[in-house]
């Protein structure tokens, strides 16, 4: 592995909806040779602290990021990717708490539609499918892991709500299957669980603008995934979308996604340049849930070492600038911003220990 390998900045664990733990994640993009990685789980950063840990001793870069869940008008999807947020942020915490107590609320108001359309699902059956009923992996068997990556002797409840692994339509999706309601995790969407299905049902209040907010309370750069799920009608509804977004605080968008053909990921990059946005791009890795997806191999492409150098170098920046430190003066791995942006709400505050180390910058 050499720092000019690819990297993947786009990756799920059974932190929120993948199917391999955090550190496997990371052991699967390190044989796959590339040399950087962010896992950014649903709504949770519940699976940092194992990444970050297996990263460091595997010599693999890794930024911590997160994956925030939007209110937006359907049929389109709004997500903002979070990269070099800090897990211990209170103010990041707060609002996945938020979000984790709202799915929570959803996913049970799911399973009474499922059981009103005659199907026998059980709140039960969706936590045990999640492994937070049994805690069927290392870190839950005795108690959840916060979402701040520390241990917790949670109950099952406690865990539907952050302690432990983000529980989603994914989950439900896999109890259908799993009781043969449904022939396939597709065929669950189509008729239950997406936007037009009968069990739908929508309880996300999460503002773009707060979301970015909170990313760069953190510390972190704020980046649009998969910007094609917005489902904007033209190509300048899309950037009409992305410039309001940016006016409020983002800073990249996705440009290389395994959803992005040759001439998405062209036109999403000059989007990016007239906007003078950072590019990120990422497999949007699951595991065996997509499996179709190829960690490190966004529909066959790979994803640049310098998307995460220009992520680092902008977090370095930003963090040197407001400590009063010259921008070329060696200094921890966290990150610096573009010329004209102003840095985000918790610049001034001293760096976090997850920041101090090699973790996220073997040089």
């Amino acid at each position: 592995m050499t720092d000019s390998a690819p990297v993947d900045l786009h990756c799920h664990s059974t932190a929120s909806d993948g199917t391999a733990r955090p550190a496997e994640v990371v052991r699967l993009a390190s044989d796959a040779g590339l040399s950087a990685l962010a896992l950014t789980d649903h709504d949770t950063v519940a699976g940092v602290a194992e990444a970050a840990g297996e990263a460091a001793r595997l010599g693999l870069d890794f930024l911590p990021g997160i994956e925030l869940s939007c209110s937006f008008p359907r049929p389109g999807t709004l997500h903002l990717l979070g990269y070099g947020v800090d897990p211990a942020s209170p103010a990041l915490l707060k609002l996945i708490d938020e979000q984790t107590r709202a799915r929570e609320v959803r996913n049970r108001l799911i399973v009474e539609r499922l059981n009103g359309l005659g199907l026998d699902v059980s709140w039960d059956e969706v936590l045990e499918e999640a492994g937070a009923g049994r805690g069927e992996n290392d870190e839950t068997r005795d108690g959840g892991t916060r979402n701040d990556g520390t241990r917790d002797n949670a109950t099952r409840d406690d865990a539907a709500r952050g302690g432990g692994a983000t529980i989603g339509r994914p989950h439900l999706a896999a109890v259908l299957v799993r009781k043969g309601l449904v022939a396939s995790a597709r065929q669950a969407f189509d008729r239950y669980l997406g936007g037009a299905g009968g069990a739908y049902v929508d309880t996300n209040r999460l503002s773009a603008d707060r979301a970015i907010a909170a990313v760069r309370a953190a510390g972190g750069v704020a980046s649009l995934a998969h910007p094609l799920l917005l489902r904007r009608q033209t190509p300048q509804q899309l950037e009409a979308m992305v410039r309001e977004l940016a006016e409020q605080g983002l800073e990249a968008i996705e440009t290389i996604h395994s959803g992005h053909d040759a001439d998405t990921v062209a036109r999403l990059t000059r989007l990016a340049d007239r906007l003078d946005l950072l590019t990120t791009g990422g497999s949007d890795f699951h595991g065996s849930a997509k499996p179709g997806i190829r960690i490190g191999r966004p529909a066959g492409r790979e994803v640049p070492r310098g998307f995460y150098d220009r992520l680092l170098h902008c977090l370095r920046r930003r963090r040197e600038t407001h400590r009063g430190r010259p921008a070329d003066a060696p200094t921890p791995a966290v990150v610096a911003d573009r010329p004209g942006r102003a840095g985000p709400p918790s610049a001034g505050q001293p760096l976090q220990p997850w920041q101090q180390g090699s973790v996220m910058n073997r040089s």
